[in-house]
């Protein structure tokens, strides 16, 4: 039984397609990317998921029935743009949100205070949400689509608004909650907590999937074809188009994307001839140069 499962769903707003014919499923247990450039039709598509939009054509399934309003109760939804009442304090906040899942007040409040303190917002719980910071709201809606410890959690551009040290405390409660048992469903522009988190991904753009699947096995169709060099001296190597598709440097280090059919052996042995190399390494690609070449290929 999948977690959720979407079957050719399409929306429409008046003549603009939002989602075209979109298919997948999300196994329960897992941690899967719903990925996509601005406009590409990954909020509407969770928007259907939870009923707050109907699509126009297609079946959702959630936790292996259709889906029905029943099951908003077993869902953790955090959208993208903030859903706070800025003129509450925290903790009621809180408290609402839980009741509204179904929560006794005395539940509501200890669930509340045990994420504050967990998420080091302890000290705020009777400051207004106007007077945190970006980081510190998207604290409070976080917590606010766990308080009722639901099986499926979704979360659209869960990162947003936080520095690096606070988006490494959010990543670790999503991976404790996924060693739980929930599902995930992360819709993300950080290419680079998506494929270190995700088990599958479906890369989306213009409404339709361009890519489907486990992660790991999408990336082996692209083959070992770039070369993270390191290096001292003479650079012309790079600017070899028989061996050189495309290149990235970083400064301290390049990133090669091997032409069609090249030998990674002949590009070693023609940067060795004029430059000292510390490092000469065969990788698969990133997730985000996957996600440049999908959707570039896909808008051209």
């Amino acid at each position: 039984m999948n977690a959720v499962e979407l079957r050719n769903v399409c929306k429409k707003y008046d003549e603009f397609v939002a989602v075209d014919s979109l298919s997948f499923a999300i196994p329960p247990g897992k941690v899967y990317g719903l990925l996509g450039p601005n406009g590409a039709g990954k909020t509407s598509t969770l928007r259907m998921m939870i009923g707050i939009i109907i699509p126009d054509a297609g079946d959702i399934s959630v936790l292996g029935e259709p889906f029905r309003r029943a099951h908003t109760e077993q869902i953790g939804y955090l959208p993208e743009e903030r859903g706070l009442y800025r003129k509450m304090k925290v903790l009621d906040h809180l408290m609402f949100f839980a009741e509204l899942k179904g929560l006794s007040r005395a539940e509501a409040k200890k669930r509340a205070l045990q994420w504050c303190e967990r998420l080091e917002l302890s000290k705020w719980t009777g400051k207004k949400v106007e007077e945190l910071s970006k980081g510190m709201q998207q604290k409070v809606q976080f917590i606010g689509a766990l308080l009722h410890e639901p099986q499926l959690i979704i979360m659209d551009e869960p990162f947003s608004g936080l520095d690096p040290s606070n988006a490494i405390v959010l990543k670790d409660v999503l991976l404790e909650l996924k060693k739980a048992g929930k599902t995930l469903l992360l819709s993300t522009h950080r290419m680079d907590q998506a494929e270190r988190m995700c088990d599958s991904i479906c890369l989306i753009n213009r409404g339709r999937s361009l890519l489907e699947g486990d992660l790991r096995q999408i990336k082996s169709r692209f083959g070992m074809r770039n070369v993270q060099i390191k290096y001292e001296g003479d650079s012309r190597f790079l600017h070899e188009p028989r061996l050189v598709q495309s290149f990235n440097d970083y400064g301290n280090y390049v990133e090669v994307r091997l032409a069609p059919e090249a030998d990674p052996q002949e590009l070693l042995h023609l940067a060795a001839s004029g430059a000292r190399l510390s490092r000469f390494e065969l990788m698969e690609p990133s997730l985000e140069e996957i996600f440049l070449d999908a959707v570039g290929k896909s808008n051209a």
